[in-house]
């Protein structure tokens, strides 16, 4: 739920306890990984990436209505929500791809779509960039990012992060609280759209749930992979072959509007939709302007494809 009178303001559709318990379990390298899915089995499967620092409920008030139209899969990735949360793991975007290319294989998913969000979106790019790979794998069909460090000279992280990311990091994890979430989380929704103390207490939840408090600074450890990886990953979205959409709140600090100017520079015809007054969580502030944006790139897809040769 978000907090305000305007036309943005919407109310949870689904409660963080009842998406839990609507879940499953897959194991993954030894360790439980929360999962989600519904819709039509038959239907195109759409797959659901989140966002650092919350779980896969970041995409309930989506859920209802694109399970209408595709098959839906999503997780907790590991070392987030209510999946494992292990101390002594190697967190890694690369990982994650792997988890959810494991995911895509255990539910014989062999071409699917994905929609990600802020740490997902690098998972997205690795995706991708796997296209390009040798061997055998679930194929790609589209991609749609909202907002997220696809280019690593745009992103600007916040000042938690950054702390988590020092030499003070592990110490930040352990002091890291319900206060210090719901500051930082204020600061990177839009104006209309602050999220209101009942989703700040979710939001820590699922934060604090397998003492996922102790792992932030191994967690934060992506950004400079992100660097690592940059040339590989926004090479993927330059050289794409298959549709990407960008769906962006503009006035997000971290990766709003700067981000995708950013975008417009480097990537070939690109296709975007700025949400106005919105910040870092569209999924969240304002996911009907969302689903309408991503049910339009679909519907284009589509058209395309039934268009005769």
């Amino acid at each position: 739920m978000v907090t305000g009178s305007g036309p943005r303001a919407v109310r949870r559709r689904t409660s963080l306890a009842d998406w839990t318990a609507g879940g499953s379990t897959l194991v993954y390298r030894g360790h439980e990984i929360f999962v989600r899915e519904a819709g039509d089995s038959e239907g195109e499967p759409l797959l659901l990436i989140h966002g650092f620092p919350t779980a896969s409920w970041d995409w309930e008030a989506l859920w209802p209505a694109l399970v209408k139209q595709f098959r839906v899969l999503t997780l907790d990735m590991i070392g987030f929500g209510t999946s494992a949360k292990p101390s002594a793991y190697e967190y890694t975007l690369v990982d994650q791809a792997d988890l959810f290319e494991h995911f895509l294989k255990d539910r014989c998913v062999p071409r699917y779509h994905v929609l990600a969000h802020d740490y997902g979106d690098s998972v997205a790019q690795e995706l991708l960039a796997r296209q390009r790979d040798p061997g055998e794998r679930p194929r790609l069909a589209s991609v749609a990012f909202l907002n997220g460090g696809l280019f690593p000279e745009t992103h600007r992280p916040v000042f938690v992060q950054r702390l988590l990311l020092s030499p003070f990091g592990p110490l930040v994890s352990k002091l890291f609280n319900r206060a210090t979430l719901g500051k930082n989380m204020h600061a990177v929704f839009g104006p209309d759209t602050k999220p209101d103390g009942a989703l700040i207490d979710d939001f820590f939840s699922l934060i604090r749930t397998n003492r996922g408090q102790a792992i932030m600074h191994k967690l934060i450890r992506y950004m400079p992979e992100r660097r690592r990886h940059r040339e590989r990953w926004v090479d993927a979205l330059r050289t794409a072959s298959i549709p990407l959409k960008v769906i962006d709140g503009a006035l997000d600090p971290v990766s709003g509007a700067h981000m995708v100017a950013r975008y417009r520079e480097l990537v070939p015809k690109p296709d975007v939709t700025m949400l106005p007054r919105i910040g870092h969580y569209p999924q969240v502030e304002a996911p009907d302007a969302v689903l309408a944006a991503y049910l339009e790139f679909r519907a284009g897809l589509e058209k395309h494809e039934k268009r005769p040769t």
